[in-house]
């Protein structure tokens, strides 16, 4: 019976091919739009992400996300430091400036400046230059993406051609000198990232009553980072948290403030939405062109229970194979995007993979209850009809 029921499938390649189709493009939708979606929440909360030398940041309690920063006194990090259970902690500065370049147009950035002496929270890849060079008199390193934002013309065209370090520009109206091109993970906006040294920042960032942003920490070996946490919070008043709970208030906020998840919400939706259409409107007909062929198995005394096994053979091997097609389909969208700056970091999930295939798994089963019904009401007489 199983080879029975693939050529029936296969017979009409037309209705074949168009239920193909129709799981592909659902699965391509929905596996596509959530990837794109878990990127960018990734991107919201990236730069925590990226300090991977502390585990503890400490803040103030006002602080709903990593860009909305009131400034700490430089005196908290001497109070961390002595909470017991504090292996080390450093001043951080995070902050947003806007950069004068050399031909007279402004872009915004991101500026970081670290601890001076440990440069806690710098990028662990370098492109070009090195790190040690932020020790040079007005030294900064930018990003990858940065640079080909604020240097498109002297972004390197071949394996051989290197960065072009040593470009002077502004911020505050103070000089600054870039010594090195480093990797980091791209922001939820498109600004570049440029790292300092934190005395730096005093000349670079708009002038305020206090500078520092964070305390960034790191529990003593062996010692439980959350409960490292809630001693500096008791002792301090400020708040701790663990780069992991960090990294999930900062996503919490973008979901619960922005339009982000209702959009993508929508279109995931539609995916199945559309899915579910297609693949069950195809399917019913393909079933009821071959009810007399049904009709005639039941005659022979095929069971209602063999039946309906062919039926879902059938819907299987759909959702298989359009399952498949669509991966691919997702999976060459992101290896072909791979290269492109502003797509970086986007990429297929396996959870995405899994979850897909459970919808794709309910779209089929749905599209095939409605065929299911018509075969067990069907009368074997019926194909003796004229």
């Amino acid at each position: 019976m199983t080879w029975v029921a693939l050529r029936m499938l296969t017979g009409d390649r037309s209705k074949y091919l168009g239920l193909i189709l129709g799981v592909s493009f659902a699965t391509l939708l929905m596996s596509q739009q959530v990837s794109i979606f878990i990127g960018i929440m990734k991107r919201t909360a990236s730069q925590i992400l990226d300090v991977r030398d502390a585990d503890i940041w400490v803040m103030d309690d006002k602080v709903r996300f990593i860009d909305e920063v009131p400034a700490l006194p430089d005196t908290e990090v001497d109070r961390v430091r002595g909470v017991p259970g504090v292996a080390w902690a450093v001043r951080l500065y995070k902050g947003q400036v806007r950069a004068r370049l050399e031909d007279g147009n402004f872009r915004n950035v991101i500026l970081f400046g670290l601890d001076d002496d440990t440069l806690v929270g710098a990028p662990q890849e370098m492109l070009a230059g090195r790190l040690s060079d932020l020790g040079q008199p007005d030294a900064v390193i930018i990003d990858k993406a940065g640079y080909e934002y604020m240097w498109p013309e002297d972004v390197p065209r071949t394996a051989g051609e290197g960065y072009r370090l040593g470009k002077v520009f502004e911020m505050n109206d103070h000089r600054a000198v870039l010594v090195g091109v480093c990797k980091a993970s791209a922001p939820f906006t498109t600004m570049p990232i440029l790292y300092t040294r934190y005395s730096l920042c005093t000349r670079y960032a708009p002038r305020e009553r206090h500078l520092m942003s964070f305390v960034l920490a790191r529990a003593e070996a062996g010692a439980n980072p959350q409960a490292v946490c809630d001693r500096i919070h008791d002792q301090t008043g400020r708040v701790a948290l663990t780069s992991r709970q960090f990294f999930w208030k900062t996503v919490r906020y973008f979901l619960s403030s922005t339009g982000i998840p209702v959009n993508f919400g929508i279109t995931i939706a539609l995916g199945f939405l559309i899915g579910v259409a297609i693949a069950g409107q195809t399917f019913y007909l393909f079933t009821v062109e071959n009810l007399k062929q049904f009709g005639a198995l039941k005659a022979m005394g095929l069971s209602n229970l063999r039946l309906v096994g062919m039926i879902l053979l059938q819907a299987l091997v759909v959702g298989a194979v359009g399952y498949g097609v669509g991966i691919g389909l997702t999976a060459l969208f992101f290896e072909s995007t791979s290269h492109l700056t502003y797509l970086a970091g986007l990429h297929l999930y396996g959870e995405v993979m899994a979850g897909t295939a459970v919808a794709v798994l309910a779209i089929v089963a749905l599209a095939s209850l409605l065929s299911i019904r018509r075969v067990l009401v069907l009368e074997p007489a019926m194909v003796f009809r004229g």
